[in-house]
């Protein structure tokens, strides 16, 4: 049988390192091939926020690979909901273990993830939509035909 994993442990990994996989890694242990998955297009994002900051706002790569990194921690932020969310019964059944009462450390958890997860959502969404529209108009500006 394998040991009991915490609600409010499990909560708080995704919340904080959600992106990475930790959490998991954490519940189904190293042989989760989507906890491998995870790490990847978080530290390609994060090669996409190195980029702006070294080439500035012009660099074309990194307004396709920020974006990852913003998926990546909606990902985490998601996770963090669902297993704060899930019913104490539920996640006992579910990690064969006794019924243990969380109290309000997932709760807590889960608002913060909401609160996160929707700037970063939000931040991510608006950073697509200029890079397109700047993208556009480069565009329209080079195949412009001259006069």
């Amino acid at each position: 049988m394998a040991s009991p994993r915490s609600k409010t442990l499990a909560t708080w990994l995704a919340l904080s390192l959600g992106a990475f996989g930790a959490h998991r890694f954490y519940l189904r242990g190293r042989g989760d091939w989507l906890a491998w998955c995870c790490p990847w297009p978080t530290l390609i994002g994060l090669i996409g926020v190195w980029r702006m900051r070294t080439w500035g706002q012009d660099d074309p790569l990194s307004w396709v690979l920020i974006p990852l990194l913003g998926l990546m921690l909606c990902f985490g932020m998601l996770s963090a909901i669902l297993i704060g969310l899930c019913p104490d019964e539920v996640w006992a059944q579910r990690h064969r273990q006794a019924v243990v009462d969380t109290a309000w450390a997932p709760v807590f958890g889960v608002i913060l993830a909401l609160l996160l997860g929707g700037t970063v959502l939000m931040g991510t969404i608006a950073f697509g939509g200029q890079k397109y529209f700047e993208w556009q108009q480069l565009n329209a500006v080079d195949t412009e035909p001259p006069r």
